[in-house]
């Protein structure tokens, strides 16, 4: 397991790393998240305050290639967040046509080929 700094002081401390890409983070993590980043959106760098609705953000989006673990995780206003999350949809949907082209699941085109047909050919 990998270590990373304690942003409460003292000794390091093992990474969380979530079991699948929708476990749930700890109440514990999320702080530590929210002091490692001294509270600060990390899309708008505006100040959290009191009472803000905020939730964490991955960094690097899980459908781009990124992971449930407390490095790749930061606090984020929840409009400002909406936005990224918003304006990635192009990214993601591109990533997976490519991945579905590469894997031969992709339909080039729903559309029926048309052909000409056969030459005629003369019975011997």
């Amino acid at each position: 397991m990998r270590k990373i700094e304690n942003p409460f002081g003292g000794r390091s401390i093992d990474e969380w790393i979530g079991d699948t890409p929708d476990s749930r983070v700890p109440d514990r993590v999320r702080d530590r998240v929210f002091t490692r980043h001294k509270g600060i959106c990390h899309i708008s760098g505006t100040k959290i305050r009191a009472g803000d609705a905020w939730e964490l953000e991955h960094i690097t989006p899980l459908a781009l290639g990124g992971e449930n673990r407390e490095s790749n995780l930061a606090p984020a206003l929840v409009e400002a967040h909406k936005e990224k999350t918003s304006s990635e949809k192009a990214q993601i949907a591109k990533a997976d046509r490519i991945r579905r082209k590469h894997q031969g699941t992709w339909p080039a085109s729903r559309a029926k080929i048309k052909s000409r047909g056969f030459a005629r050919t003369r019975d011997v």
